[in-house]
């Protein structure tokens, strides 16, 4: 009987003892603030960490294109028209533009004639007329070769720089002609790169250009070693030959520069 009393009185015990724990431990739970996640140090605040919302993928095709001209007109930003068109207010209509008349030319005057286009220089040898050697010819251009055969693959022995320097041709081949220049240099020359302009080069020191073809005439300039020009007219029986230099003109002696024969007439 004792014992049996006993064993009531432990359950009863161990019954209470239970309670009070659930108690406790609810009463700990209430006591915690909201929101405070689990493991989280009493007294810190959570941190919510939000999901960055994800951009969506752009579609094909979704891409502006890039603007393409397919006309000679400029692109609108780019237009570089002097005509201003005022923006209308909102829900009125745009007043139209009037066109612009169409321009017409204006046709050239009668008093002013129209420019002559420059000659060109004439040929080394005109077509149809007989090689006659020996003969004078001048360079067409400022860049010329002389070479030591007449030919392309035959080697360059000089190069002229100087337009309209007199040459003497001597002998021809095909389109080569061999020619030899005031100092007694000669080699072969492409006939393209001479032309039948007369030309002379002072060989005096100082040589003087007259008015008349007489030594007591007027002097109209004094021409120095190396000057090149054009001979005008020269007569067969003539020690004189009108010629011009730059924009000066009239006479010198034959043994003041090279560029004719002796006795040669000479009418360009």
């Amino acid at each position: 009987m004792r014992i049996a009393v006993r064993l009531l009185l432990c359950s009863a015990w161990l019954f209470v003892l239970a309670g009070g724990w659930d108690v406790a431990a609810r009463a700990e739970t209430s006591s915690k603030p909201q929101g405070q996640p689990q493991g989280q140090p009493p007294g810190q605040k959570a941190v919510r960490l939000a999901a960055k919302p994800e951009e969506p993928l752009p579609l094909k095709g979704a891409a502006r294109p890039a603007q393409t001209r397919t006309t000679g007109k400029p692109p609108p930003a780019a237009s570089t028209s002097t005509s201003h068109t005022a923006t209308p207010p909102s829900g009125a209509l745009p007043l139209p533009i009037p066109p612009r008349p169409p321009q017409t030319p204006t046709p050239p005057s009668a008093s002013s004639p129209p420019q002559a286009a420059e000659k060109s220089p004439a040929p080394e040898k005109p077509e149809g007329q007989a090689a006659k050697l020996p003969r004078f010819a001048s360079l067409r251009a400022d860049d010329v070769n002389m070479r030591v055969g007449p030919g392309s693959r035959y080697r360059i022995e000089w190069v002229y720089k100087r337009r309209d320097l007199p040459v003497e041709i001597t002998r021809e081949y095909d389109n080569w002609r061999y020619v030899r220049d005031a100092d007694g240099i000669q080699g072969w020359m492409q006939q393209a790169t001479l032309m039948g302009r007369r030309t002379f080069i002072v060989q005096a020191a100082d040589a003087t250009l007259r008015e008349e073809p007489k030594d007591a005439a007027r002097a109209v300039a004094v021409l120095k070693n190396g000057v090149i020009g054009r001979i005008r007219s020269c007569e067969a029986s003539s020690d004189w030959c009108q010629v011009q230099a730059g924009s000066y003109r009239g006479y010198l002696r034959r043994e003041q520069f090279w560029g004719t024969l002796p006795h040669e007439a000479v009418n360009p």
